[in-house]
């Protein structure tokens, strides 16, 4: 027994050895780890400051600023320009955000940010040579849905604010109805609209607005609506509830937000002359220098100055139909006869030249060599459906009703995408 007891009292002896071993070992383990911990973080640690581009800054000033050499500067440049396709900064947009390991340290990385979800990232490696990568950051797009209500004495803008639209969506949405409707007469207290629309988020945060989706309206002529959709051949537009274009190719309105102060009329008082003679177009109030786009896309046949018309322009926008511009203070730059203009495109500028009382537009629209009431014309959409495309585009437009349809009942929901 007692030998036996001796065995026992040996091998615990050799088991609590082990033992302390192993827990002194562990320690040891534990205490390198952390130390090499404490190192990388000392090391990691980065130093950042963010620049927004600002009126006279050129990227060469903002190196120079950082401690960049000549060499350096010119390196950069030629990177942006040849791989991220970058030659220029734009003032209060472009943002630059320089990172140094310490904080008197040289700048090790380059963070050039041209807009919200694109970053060009500049690293030099131990040569001396610059090089950057492209990152796009990724978005949290959110479909939204409002609806909103005209009250007595309210504008579309005003309801469109308090029913939580944000302005930047609501000019989108303004510019699209201007195609089907007359913000000045087409508007009336009682009237509903809807809009569904995305807001994009980073990191929980709204960064900008997306894309219009879809728009109902109780107009005075009728319901109007439209979706977004894109095509089988990759072009994007917006279709009735029937997949007809809902987009047409003459604005009634070319220029938003703008009071009708004279309307169509075979026998108006001429206001200078003091005679009853026909109007044979709208007139829009707008202050002095307001830009006057073009109601739609084609080739400017007349510019010029007439003593009744003032400073005029005439576009031809395909076989059957014209327009014309009036009173302009001055015209745009480069816009002359023989131009090819965009629909939007500023051909010239609100004045008051010719027999006229005060700044405004007078706008015609000429169709097979007759003038038109602007308001009440039927223009042509630019684009319809094909049999494949419309299949395509009825179950995409399901699809929006029904999301449009949930969130209505849940009105402070979200889709996210």
């Amino acid at each position: 027994m007692k030998k036996a007891k001796n065995i026992i009292t040996y091998n615990r002896l050799v088991y609590v050895v082990l033992v302390l071993a192993i827990l002194l070992t562990l320690v040891a383990i534990i205490l390198v780890v952390a130390r090499h911990v404490d190192v990388e973080v000392k090391t990691e640690a980065e130093y950042k400051s963010l620049v927004l581009v600002e009126s006279g800054d050129t990227l060469s000033k903002l190196l120079v600023e950082q401690g960049f050499n000549n060499t350096d500067v010119l390196q950069i440049a030629k990177v942006l320009k040849s791989d991220a396709d970058i030659s220029s900064l734009r003032a209060d947009s472009d943002k630059i955000e320089f990172v140094r390991l310490g904080e008197k340290e040289p700048v090790s990385k380059i963070i050039v940010i041209p807009s919200p979800w694109r970053q060009v990232e500049l690293t030099c490696d131990e040569s001396g040579t610059w090089s950057c990568r492209k990152i796009d950051v990724e978005k949290d797009t959110r479909v939204m849905y409002k609806v909103g209500e005209i009250l007595d004495g309210d504008s579309f803008y005003l309801a469109g604010i308090r029913a939580g639209i944000p302005a930047g969506i609501l000019a989108e949405v303004y510019d699209l109805l201007a195609f089907e409707m007359d913000f000045e007469r087409d508007v009336r207290a009682g009237q509903k609209f809807s809009v569904l629309y995305e807001e994009n988020f980073s990191g929980g945060k709204k960064i900008d607005n997306g894309r219009v989706l879809a728009i109902e309206f109780e107009a005075l002529r009728g319901n109007v609506k439209m979706y977004r959709f894109k095509k089988s051949d990759g072009k994007v537009g917006y279709y009735d509830e029937n997949g007809n274009g809902a987009i047409k190719s003459l604005k009634r309105t070319p220029i938003n937000n703008a009071k009708v102060t004279s309307s169509f009329s075979t026998s108006r008082k001429h206001p200078v002359l003091g005679y009853t003679r026909a109007h044979k177009g709208v007139d829009f109030r707008a202050s002095t220098g307001t830009p006057i786009p073009a109601a739609g896309a084609g080739r400017v046949v007349a510019r010029g100055y007439n003593n009744g018309h003032g400073n005029y322009v005439k576009i031809r926008h395909n076989g059957s139909y014209e327009t014309l511009y009036a009173h302009m203070s001055r015209f745009a730059k480069g816009v002359v006869v023989g131009t090819n203009v965009k629909q939007g495109q500023t051909i010239g500028y609100v004045g008051s030249t010719g027999l006229s009382t005060g700044p405004h537009l007078h706008y015609e629209i000429i169709k097979d060599g007759k003038h038109v009431n602007p308001m009440t014309v039927k223009l042509p959409a630019i684009s319809n459906l094909g049999k494949e495309d419309k299949a395509n585009f009825i179950e995409h437009r399901k699809v929006l009703e029904e999301g449009m349809s949930k969130l209505k009942e849940n009105p402070s929901w979200f889709i996210q995408l």
